[in-house]
């Protein structure tokens, strides 16, 4: 019961239908945070592969560019299917986060929330994945720091940071994370 009630509770706060708005040269693409519910809650995330020409070597969710035509909900399961095998049908997608935007690539990414019963078979696409990390929501919120970095020509660029066991989350997903920690602690009792 208290899965279908974290599952209705986020479906309230999240956007269902999401609309951001581009600026000049910007793209849009959608991720997907699968939140797994049993055994523990848990996040799904992908260490992307070392030969990749962008964003080598990043922990990130699931995702990419939107195609022509695409819903950006349709995005983020399509990606998902292609970078791990995660089957479209089996998350629900409760809503969008709001939406991050990566000042280096240009690229505004809305994030969405899938939930999945349990942890599902993964295929990973070694051309694109390195590792798929499930991590447990009570230890990204143990993790969780503010973070601080200098850029490049001025000024500082603040987020959030997450250490595990040899892996970061940072950056734009820092950001989408901290954000779902944050709902998952105002509207949920297991966080």
């Amino acid at each position: 019961m208290l899965h279908a009630a974290v599952r209705a509770r986020l479906r309230e706060v999240l956007d269902p239908d999401p609309a951001p708005e581009l600026a000049d040269g910007d793209r849009l693409a959608a991720v997907l945070a699968p939140l797994v519910l049993a055994p523990e809650p848990s996040l799904i995330f992908t260490e992307r592969a070392a030969e990749l020409s962008r964003h080598a070597g990043e922990v990130s969710f699931p995702g990419g560019l939107q195609d022509p035509g695409e819903a950006l909900a349709e995005t983020a399961l399509r990606e998902a299917h292609e970078e791990i095998g995660l089957d479209p049908g089996l998350p629900e997608v409760l809503g969008a986060l709001p939406a991050v935007h990566t000042t280096v690539s240009g690229i505004l990414v809305v994030p969405f929330v899938g939930a999945l019963e349990e942890a599902p078979t993964l295929t990973i696409s070694d051309a694109e994945i390195a590792e798929v990390l499930t991590v447990p929501v009570a230890r990204l919120t143990e993790v969780e720091r503010p973070m601080e970095l200098a850029r490049p020509g001025g000024g500082t660029w603040h987020g959030w940071a997450y250490e595990l066991e040899g892996h970061t989350i940072w950056g734009a997903t820092g950001w989408m994370l901290h954000g779902l920690l944050e709902l998952l602690r105002k509207e949920t009792t297991w966080t």
